[in-house]
């Protein structure tokens, strides 16, 4: 058979060709034809969503005495096959579709019908004894399919990525916390000189900000799992099943060990795209952090003669193709546009949204999804990446302790003792002079040595309270 045969497929719509060994149909074929957009796709772990979905429909449905074994025996084999990867060339349909995301539940129901009728002894495009209508997406509508595959599959990554990724991060930042909390550097504000930190307080600063992502991410995480499957076109369940919804949930929450269940409000799950538009928030607010993490890593290890260079970063690779030598802080600057595409993924999400809700549907999911997912492995990968090869190998230089002593903000110390003006006054003579706080100090005031010593303490500023 030549590369270019084809095979006759049917539709609602009428008779249309398609590869002869493509495992999808007419419906699917059409959308291909309609939808010539962009080489984007949905992702794999979309994919497997939709084929767990199904599988674990065509079981509740047997069941529920709506499907003989045979078919649904048929069907949830050919759907753990579609979660396994192995029809994934076959999901052709363009991200820029249909918004209810209509044509790849159709190329999921047709993957899935020719591939069960294939085991059942039936050639491709038989349609027969397993309808891709009538059986695959039996009790289900693309309503309710499409909104259920999106949480599943941001749900399901975000817990096995992301969280876990933001979690190692955190575990770096605060190994370094640790190991660089004997320290005592200038802190900054405004990027201006101010009262002395531990290098290991900055570092304790920034796994907090980890830490509080990962929370909120949690937070968004438990709203994913609820799910829209049981409402079926418009949320009001026609052609479904009362039990099918929660049977299929509980399913899929035990495969998946996540808290997965039925909404309890289906108009709302496909009226709106809310709970995706609030996990992307967090994503976002998870973003903002690891760029500015970043920035600050890069700010604080800038130089390194010639800048502030009070860290050293792992060098992983030369920084330039025409100054020997030079090697830049790329690990940092790979994550701070990943930030930015999660932003700007965030644009998308919020505005599909707020744009495609209308009525009882919103009808910009597929861009939405693939964002959403985008977001999701990006910043899984990009956090770890960051931590095993930029934070876990950072160290201290000289510099960060040996500026303290030049600190003019060191001043602050002695305005208990003798006032704000009088402190003030003490460190722009040191400034305009060039000398430090400690020996204007000793010329300006009565304070002895020993005093100057305690006030002045460095390590003492940073733990006032102890």
């Amino acid at each position: 058979m030549s590369a270019a045969a084809t095979r006759t497929e049917r539709d609602s719509m009428g008779e249309l060709e398609v590869p002869a060994s493509a495992y999808y149909g007419a419906s699917t074929m059409r959308a291909v034809h309609n939808f010539p957009i962009s080489p984007l796709r949905f992702p794999r772990d979309f994919i497997a969503a939709l084929g767990m979905i199904k599988a674990e429909a065509a079981r509740v449905n047997v069941e529920l005495g709506l499907l003989d074994e045979r078919r649904a025996d048929a069907i949830a084999r050919a759907s753990e096959e579609v979660v396994e990867g192995r029809f994934d060339d076959q999901f052709v349909v363009d991200i820029f579709q249909t918004g209810s995301g209509t044509s790849t539940n159709m190329n999921a129901n047709e993957v899935i019908a020719n591939r069960a009728n294939e085991l059942l002894g039936s050639p491709l495009g038989s349609r027969t004894p397993v309808h891709p209508n009538d059986h695959v997406n039996s009790g289900q509508s693309s309503n309710d399919v499409i909104p259920t595959a999106i949480h599943v599959s941001a749900a399901l990554t975000l817990s096995r990525d992301l969280l876990p990724a933001l979690g190692t991060l955190e575990d770096s930042l605060r190994a370094r916390s640790e190991a660089l909390w004997p320290v005592v550097k200038t802190g900054r504000t405004h990027l201006q000189d101010a009262t002395p930190i531990r290098l290991g307080q900055e570092f304790l600063g920034w796994a907090g900000q980890v830490e509080r992502s990962r929370r909120r991410l949690g937070a968004a995480l438990d709203e994913l799992c609820e799910l829209a499957l049981g409402g079926t076109a418009v949320g009001t369940g026609v052609n479904t099943h009362p039990e099918f919804a929660r049977r299929v949930a509980a399913r899929l929450a035990e495969r998946c060990e996540l808290p997965l269940r039925e909404t309890g409000n289906h108009f709302q799950a496909q009226g709106s795209l809310d709970a995706a538009v609030a996990a992307h928030g967090a994503l976002r607010g998870t973003a903002v952090a690891l760029h500015a993490i970043a920035c600050n890593v890069r700010l604080l290890a800038c130089g390194p003669r010639a800048g502030i260079a009070e860290i050293a970063l792992p060098e992983v690779q030369p920084g330039s193709s025409i100054m020997p030598g030079k090697v830049n802080p790329v690990i940092a600057e790979s994550l701070t546009m990943v930030a930015a595409r999660v932003i700007g993924n965030d644009a998308t999400v919020s505005f599909a949204g707020a744009a495609g809700s209308l009525l009882e549907l919103n009808v910009m999911m597929p861009v939405a999804a693939y964002a959403l997912l985008e977001s999701i492995a990006i910043l899984a990968t990009s956090a770890r990446n960051f931590a095993a090869r930029a934070v876990d190998g950072i160290s201290a230089t000289a510099n960060a302790a040996g500026l303290v002593e030049r600190g003019l903000m060191t001043c602050t110390g002695l305005a208990p003792r003798i006032g704000y003006d009088a402190a003030a006054a003490i460190a722009k003579e040191a400034f305009h002079s060039g000398r430090t706080v400690r020996e204007v100090a000793r010329e300006r005031t009565d304070l002895t040595d020993a005093e100057l010593e305690e006030l002045l303490d460095p390590v003492r500023m940073t733990e006032p309270g102890r």
